[in-house]
């Protein structure tokens, strides 16, 4: 089934408590979602077996990708291998669209959920 978002600024939720994916489309072989971080919250830093591009729509962060992180802004695109070491940081309020190949599974979240239990980043 195809779908058609007419602005994406209709799915835009934030969670005051931590980042929020929320889950636009997905198939056996593809996850899009769009990312919502409040100032300060972030994605910890991970090294999933996924593919993913990130593109970011609003605000301003900090994107980890392998040893280097590099500030984004609107307009930025970021591809990060599967394996390769990522995490983002939001300085402002930022809402980004990530489209993950295949779609991460539990094994891939583990790294992630142990950072927000940390409370850190990297």
């Amino acid at each position: 089934m195809a779908v058609v978002f007419a602005s994406y600024k209709d799915s835009i939720a934030f969670n005051p408590a931590r980042f929020n994916p929320v889950a636009l489309a997905q198939s056996d072989k593809v996850r899009v979602l769009l990312v919502c971080l409040e100032p300060g919250q972030f994605i910890p830093v991970h090294q999933p077996g996924v593919d993913m591009l990130l593109l970011v729509l609003e605000g301003e962060g900090l994107a980890a990708v392998g040893k280097q992180d590099t500030k984004v802004g609107p307009g930025a695109v970021v591809f990060v291998k599967t394996g390769e070491v990522r995490g983002l940081k939001a300085q402002s309020r930022f809402v980004s669209l990530h489209v993950v190949v295949p779609p991460p599974n539990e094994a891939d979240h583990r790294e992630v959920m142990a950072g927000l239990d940390r409370g850190s980043w990297r």
